[in-house]
């Protein structure tokens, strides 16, 4: 049975009306977007949803996510990414998180997703100590049963990581630099075999709704060898080569101390960069990296909130953008954002970059962030052609909100309400490759309160074992505050704090 929405206001992030709401009506046939038109008329076994008084828009995109840090929302404050990092994705002191707690915690996610209006994620999934084959199958299983679009990673880190960063066997203790180096990373070829063996297994389930992605952690965390095979893997299976780069200051450092350039120029000279690419964060880009980017066809998935929270720094999203650099926003993590809620990331990236310059005809557009937060996310995980937009021949994975809440009314103009008022509770269905997965705020696919007890039953002993990684970690933190002051002191000629860049550097 098909959908028929009515004359409802309606934002296509198309080519022609991109952001501006249009009186229109929609017909959605199997999983498709089959018509689109004003005078659409019922058909005699298709069900009418009435659009008066209703907003329809693409399902939001989150770009950038570990559903991984669901353990730990809610748990960390006041602390730099390479501080924070001790204990949400410890070092030393963790075993293998058991499969049904992993599908349990990408159900939260997922969930949460959902009920916020995000039909599709880029979930980069790091397990420690390294990622098995239950583990991501139980991803994968989580998101099936869900009924969410997803992109999943094999997320690798193949050396120690106390040498991912400069300046640590000047400032660590020995001993505890032999314990991270007597941990043995997984090798190039066992995360390479891995991926195949995931992509045959995962790629394009679910109808094409999930997909496989390779997850080099970053420049500076990976071998090269590891990153070009990745690269040559994503190209061979059409798919998204996602990594972090540039995040902080400390990789800004990290890129000169490691390669005498920066990690853009780095992947670029060893030919890992290209239109599949999507670096996540891109901070402290240098104006030569964002041309490098602009050149390449790559895409940054955007973070603020995140970034803000973890003090990392203000991403230049005007000089991306105009550098042809295609922008996708993310929560990020569920501990380093504390939620996936993706309107919330839109109205951050709306807001925080209107701080940056006086020039208010170069503060982001609203249609810019909204672009951002759905097609241009879609770019970024290569799934344009398939959603992110409502367009013909595409997805039906979009969004219903009631026009008759406090978010929306008085009734202005419906794109700036959805960027700066709405919050999600407005939102009456969503659906995702035509299938209603969200009615009246819950899920049609899950049973929540089921996944939350559940979920509870393991609590205490997630606790426990957090109090204990907490504490084996902690005598890290000294070595790396001082790892973190050092590199906030280094002149990189690029500042992307909000302060007085001469209050901290050492001249």
């Amino acid at each position: 049975m098909g959908t028929l929405i009515r004359h409802a206001s309606v934002i296509t992030m198309d080519e022609v009306t991109g952001a501006r709401p249009i009186t229109t009506s929609i017909r959605i046939s199997d999983d498709l977007i089959s018509e689109i038109g004003p005078d659409l008329e019922p058909r005699p076994d298709e069900r009418v949803i009435d659009g008066r008084d209703r907003l329809v828009t693409p399902g939001l995109v989150n770009g950038h996510l570990h559903s991984w840090e669901a353990l730990f929302k809610g748990r960390y404050d006041n602390l730099p990414l390479e501080l924070w990092m001790l204990f949400s994705y410890p070092i030393l002191g963790i075993g293998e998180l058991p499969a049904d707690l992993v599908r349990l915690r990408t159900l939260l996610v997922a969930m949460e997703s959902l009920r916020a209006g995000v039909t599709c994620v880029v979930d980069d999934v790091l397990e420690t100590p390294t990622q098995n084959v239950d583990q991501l199958a139980a991803v994968f299983d989580a998101y099936e049963l869900a009924g969410i679009r997803a992109n999943v990673s094999g997320h690798v880190i193949n050396k120690p990581f106390v040498d991912t960063l400069p300046f640590v066997e000047e400032v660590l203790r020995p001993d505890l630099l032999d314990e991270v180096r007597a941990i043995t990373p997984p090798r190039t070829d066992e995360y390479l075999d891995f991926s195949r063996r995931a992509f045959e297994r995962h790629h394009e389930r679910a109808g094409g709704r999930l997909r496989y992605m390779v997850a080099p952690s970053g420049p500076q965390r990976c071998t090269d060898d590891l990153l070009v095979g990745a690269a040559e893997l994503a190209r061979a299976w059409n798919a998204e080569y996602h990594i972090h780069v540039l995040e902080t200051k400390v990789q800004a450092v990290t890129g000169r101390e490691f390669h005498g350039t920066t990690l853009v120029e780095h992947l670029r000279r060893i030919g890992a960069l290209g239109r599949e690419t999507t670096l996540a964060h891109g901070i402290w880009l240098t104006r030569s990296d964002i041309e490098i980017l602009g050149a390449a066809n790559a895409s940054v998935s955007h973070n603020p909130i995140s970034n803000l929270k973890l003090g990392s720094g203000i991403a230049p999203f005007r000089d991306l953008l105009d550098a042809g650099v295609n922008l996708a926003l993310g929560s990020d993590g569920a501990s380093s954002s504390d939620s996936p809620r993706m309107l919330d990331v839109v109205k951050a990236a709306g807001l925080l970059h209107k701080v940056s310059e006086p020039d208010h005809h170069r503060w982001p557009s609203v249609a810019e962030v909204l672009r951002a937060g759905t097609l241009g996310g879609a770019r970024s995980a290569l799934v344009e052609d398939r959603t992110g937009s409502l367009e013909v021949g595409k997805q039906a994975d979009l969004v219903i909100y009631d026009l008759n809440t406090l978010s929306f009314t008085p009734r202005n103009d419906l794109a700036v309400h959805l960027v700066y008022s709405e919050n999600g509770s407005s939102i009456e269905q969503v659906m995702v490759a035509g299938e209603t997965v969200v009615e009246n705020g819950r899920l049609t696919r899950v049973d929540e309160d089921a996944v939350l007890a559940e979920l509870r039953h393991w609590l205490p002993r997630v606790r426990e074992w957090q109090e204990e990684w907490e504490s084996v970690n902690a005598a890290f933190v000294p070595a790396f505050t001082e790892i973190h002051r050092r590199c906030a002191a280094t002149p990189t000629g690029v500042n992307r704090w909000s302060g007085d860049e001469e209050a901290w550097l050492i001249g």
